[in-house]
């Protein structure tokens, strides 16, 4: 097994200050102090980082050698996976160590976004996409097909997107590191209006994802490291699986990727969707939150509002999805997004969270996303008693 034993997290929002090498040095000072370590102890470094013309940086990995100059010298790698690009660091440092290569590992998704404009931030993203087919489309209007096809065979789930887009915005209010932290009421999420224009029919302005910089950092730690640090959080299980990146050779509603990564998962751990005490998936639009409740079993195809109408997924919830405000409130820098979801689950699992803590947390579940379902990464993080 895999441990986490620090984590480190910046502020996400409008960073003018911040260049990328700051905020992955910010980060991995603070998951390095965390974990109660030096640079000299890390045998390697992961750095999750999509860019896509975002930034001059396209040779990130070595700067993270200004974190702490023990670092110099040890193998440093970038990993792209479009938006899941933070998660994919974190499966190959995971490998490394499960692989005997390394001991102790440290993992950093970084994003640089703000200083560009939206449409240049849109062309950049759409990058991801396939080019084949979907050039010229914007990830908004990617994920409006989903919305429109959903509220074509299931009716019209407007309420439901507004409610997710409320709940989130609610939950960021306790996560000081979240760049909107503030509520919206569902009927202002609801509404078309000046502040809530129609971005991609049928999304709007708050069915969407916040253009974000900021970084996050993960300590990772081979079972005989364990004794040695103050807290471990166990990754008891992990799945990757990428679909084909063609729309239309998918049916998108099945969203078959997410599915079929969250359930391998849940088999490798030995667990259902009802041992889960908290998750934090991937929202870039709300409609991408209502499908993944469907994907994880809390609800039939077609019926995921059900999740949300409930109750299931508030905060006093069965189970608590995006106590961080998610990518929707939190704020979603590609890069860091994978692995602030791995950094902010273990928070809970440690009793670390405060305002956003579950009580009793033990069982965590990260899904992260890249592209419309193509690259899908889930963990099953577990609380470990560290003697």
């Amino acid at each position: 097994m895999v441990n986490i034993t620090g984590w480190g997290h910046t502020k996400f929002g409008k960073l003018p200050d911040q260049s990328v090498e700051d905020l992955v040095i910010a980060a991995g000072q603070e998951a390095l102090r965390d974990a109660g370590i030096s640079g000299a102890d890390v045998d390697g470094i992961w750095v999750g980082h999509f860019n896509g013309g975002m930034v001059a940086d396209g040779f990130p990995s070595s700067l993270a050698m200004g974190i702490d100059p023990g670092l110099r010298y040890k193998p440093a790698t970038r990993l792209e996976n479009a938006c899941a690009s933070g998660s994919a660091a974190v499966f190959a440092a995971r490998q490394a160590i499960l692989a005997g290569d390394a001991r102790i590992a440290l993992v950093i998704g970084v994003e640089k976004m703000t200083h560009l404009s939206i449409p240049e931030v849109t062309v950049a993203l759409g990058h991801a996409s396939y080019q084949k087919e979907e050039a010229g489309l914007s990830f908004p209007g990617v994920f409006a097909q989903f919305a429109s096809a959903y509220f074509e065979k299931y009716g019209d789930h407007s309420g439901a997107l507004a409610k997710i887009a409320a709940k989130n915005h609610g939950n960021s209010v306790n996560n000081p590191l979240a760049q909107l932290q503030k509520p919206m009421d569902e009927a202002f999420c609801a509404t078309v209006s000046e502040r809530n224009p129609i971005i991609a029919a049928p999304l709007k302005k708050t069915d969407c994802s916040l253009v974000s910089d900021g970084a996050a950092a993960l300590v990772l730690v081979a079972d005989d490291v364990v004794g040695g640090m103050a807290k471990a959080v166990r990754m008891r299980a992990v799945a990757q699986v990428n679909d084909v990146m063609a729309m239309s050779q998918r049916d998108v509603l099945a969203f078959e990727g997410p599915r079929r990564a969250i359930h391998a998962a849940y088999d490798r751990a030995g667990i259902t969707v009802d041992d889960l005490d908290v998750a934090e998936v991937h929202d870039c639009f709300t409609i991408a939150e209502l499908l993944v409740y469907e994907a994880m079993g809390l609800a039939e195809q077609g019926q995921g509002a059900r999740a949300i109408l409930d109750g299931t997924v508030f905060a006093d919830g069965t189970l608590p999805v995006n106590l961080s405000g998610g990518l929707k409130a939190k704020g979603h820098p590609v890069g860091a997004t994978g692995v602030s979801m791995h950094a902010l689950t273990s928070a809970q699992l440690t009793g670390e969270a405060g305002a956003m803590q579950k009580d009793g947390a033990t069982l965590g579940c990260v899904f992260n996303m890249g592209g419309s379902g193509v690259a899908n990464y889930c963990s099953i993080l577990e609380a470990e008693a560290v003697n």
